[in-house]
């Protein structure tokens, strides 16, 4: 059996310096253009830079500036397509503003989370963003005694009393519900994911609201809960499986439902192959709502309607904030911006294609 290659060390400003036989101070000031070494030695330097495959460490460099240029980005599931355009428009816009973004998953696991917190505060971040699990604060409040300012994104940590910039879920229900109402349906089940997290309550809470400007009740039994799964070989971040086990168990009922409003597209999905193999037409025999904005929904049949999400509002408005906040420019009070969600009627509720 082959022994293993060993690692190849790290070329270093000493290696570069011994090479040219001149000072690491020299090598440091060629390499950062400093005007007192010559322009011949600098260029000298960084061919000889360059041969060796040096690479600059961000980590010691930021000790040395008292700076870290960095963004901390903690987030639940980053193939959810929600995050992935947030994650994106983030990235871009921080390093646009000369910061890097250093992401971490949690995959709705708070050990994950405090493991996360950690490694962040470890590699002293200028800055955290969060899309928090919601179970426990402690960790989180390690940065605000450091000075290390925080920005929740998308899910309220009450407890923390810090920044928040998200989208307006209770408004989102409200929409999904209100028009599944105004198409004529009065018998709506609700598909949301099993968490206790405040994007999925505030949902809730926006569809009770609907209900009740119509005189009607959010019963216990019209609020499905799909379970939470998270599928180690598929880049689904739910599981339209389980949402179509339960909208099956419903439509095997007596009392046959007129409307489907899903907490997010993937749901719906599950609830438009329950319909095709119970012969029903949608939106005909059964409406359905999404939530999401997800990219097929124009593009299943009949197309989908669905709440459409302002993502990247979200991701930049989060990083501007959270720069107002490391030059001072905020206010001293947490801020709660909420940006509003937009109802796209298509032909799933008899809208049009």
């Amino acid at each position: 059996m082959m022994d293993a290659m060993p690692a190849r060390r790290r070329p270093t400003l000493r290696d570069i310096a011994a090479s040219l036989g001149v000072s690491v101070n020299t090598v440091s000031r060629a390499l950062s253009d400093k005007d007192s070494v010559g322009l011949e030695t600098r260029n000298r330097v960084k061919a000889e830079a360059e041969r060796l495959g040096y690479v600059p460490n961000v980590t010691a460099r930021s000790l040395v500036l008292g700076s870290a240029t960095t963004l901390g980005m903690v987030i639940t599931n980053p193939s959810n397509p929600f995050y992935a355009q947030l994650i994106s428009a983030m990235e871009q816009h921080s390093r646009r503003h000369g910061y890097s973004l250093l992401l971490m998953a949690t995959e709705e696991s708070v050990d994950n989370e405090r493991r996360a917190a950690e490694e962040l505060l470890r590699r002293g971040v200028d800055g955290v963003l969060v899309v928090a699990v919601q179970q426990g604060a402690e960790h989180w409040r390690r940065f605000r005694a450091a000075g290390v300012p925080l920005v929740l994104i998308s899910r309220d940590v009450p407890e923390l009393n810090t920044d928040l910039v998200g989208v307006d879920h209770v408004r989102g229900g409200y929409e999904a519900a209100r028009h599944a109402i105004t198409q004529g349906a009065r018998n709506i089940y609700f598909l949301e994911e099993d968490l206790g997290v405040s994007s999925v309550t505030d949902r809730v809470e926006g569809y009770r609201r609907a209900l009740a400007e119509s005189g009607l009740t959010l019963e216990p039994d019209a609020l499905l809960k799909v379970p939470t799964t998270r599928l180690e070989q598929s880049a689904l971040p739910w599981n339209p499986g389980e949402a179509y086990r339960l909208a099956r168990q419903v439509l095997s009922t007596e009392r046959r439902p007129l409307a489907f409003v899903a907490g997010n597209d993937y749901f719906a999905l599950g609830v438009y192959r329950v319909a095709d193999e119970a012969g029903l037409r949608i939106p005909d025999d059964v409406l359905v709502v999404g939530y999401g904005g997800h990219p097929f929904a124009p593009y299943v049949i009949p197309s989908l309607t669905t709440v459409d999400l302002p993502a990247a509002e979200v991701g930049v408005s989060a990083v501007d904030h959270m720069l107002r906040r490391l030059t001072r420019q905020a206010g001293g009070e947490p801020e709660k911006i909420l940006f509003p969600p937009r109802l796209v009627e298509r032909a799933s509720s008899g809208g049009s294609p």
